[in-house]
């Protein structure tokens, strides 16, 4: 029982943390739910059989209505809603912007085995945005991720990525970006130049980044949403650590992709909960 829905951007994206609102059929609001981080919506609240409205809202997207039919069983199942996003060329107000990690997403994605991918992500990061008013291309981008506060799911996994063999958090506690630059990619699209300080080592990265807009948020404040991605090596990190099979296959892959949904809230802090 309860409802079900994805949620995407044209191009496949999740929107994590989207807002689905369910009215009757006279008007009166019978549930609200969040999306996860990978814009799924699943909520086992019942509902009455009948006939209702969906309302898909997210910060940086035009909001999406649709109908559902509940049935007998309580269930209404959505489906993929597919969100268009608003935004223009330009990047947000100049000025500081802070990110909000309730509302962010700090991921990875590593090969496992040659055949499918392990999911990760920190749980514990800051960072802050700094919009140049004249040159928008001498804007700021800082980061700093705990981490230990990396989450695979597994416990025994989430131990032996915070050892010695990978991140080594007791040594290097902290992961550390700091942008030397930006550059227009194309209509939204951005390449944050910067530098990445992982595991003791510190080297150039470039994000490839996707302005989604900026929208007002129920406290009164502005939010700006992005999504940024990169790929990383783990041996330009001094990461070499590997079980190799008795087939050959290398049990972890020597890439990881890197995947960021940012909202930023105007503002030198957050605002109070």
């Amino acid at each position: 029982m309860g409802l079900t829905a994805r949620i995407r951007t044209r191009d496949g994206w999740a929107v994590s943390h989207a807002v689905v609102t369910v009215t009757d059929m006279t008007g009166t609001q019978v549930l609200r739910a969040e999306a996860d981080a990978e814009g799924a919506v699943r909520d086992t609240t019942p509902l009455t059989p009948g006939a209702y409205t969906v309302i898909v809202t997210a910060v940086g997207y035009a909001p999406a209505a649709s109908s559902a039919i509940v049935t007998a069983s309580g269930r209404a199942e959505v489906g993929t809603v597919t969100l268009a996003r608003q935004g223009g060329t330009e990047l947000p107000p100049p000025g500081p912007w802070t990110v909000d990690p309730a509302h962010s997403s700090v991921a990875a994605v590593a090969q496992h085995l040659g055949i499918s991918s392990v999911h990760g992500r920190f749980t514990e990061f800051a960072g802050t945005v700094e919009i140049a008013p004249d040159d928008v291309t001498k804007s700021r981008v800082e980061a700093v991720i705990r981490a230990a506060s990396i989450d695979t799911g597994n416990g025994m996994r989430d131990t032996h990525l915070r050892s010695a063999d990978f991140l080594d958090v007791e040594r290097y506690p902290e992961i550390t970006y700091r942008s030397t630059g930006v550059t227009q990619a194309g209509q939204d699209r951005w390449t944050v130049h910067g530098e990445l300080g992982l595991h003791g080592v510190v080297r150039p990265v470039d994000l490839d980044l996707a302005y989604l807009g900026t929208g007002a948020d129920p406290w009164g404040g502005t939010r700006a949403a992005f999504r940024a991605t990169t790929e990383l090596r783990r041996e330009d990190f001094a990461m070499n650590y590997n079980q190799v099979l008795q087939a050959g296959i290398a049990a972890i892959g020597t890439t990881l992709r890197v995947e960021l949904d940012i909202q930023a809230v105007q503002g030198e802090s957050l605002p109070a909960a």
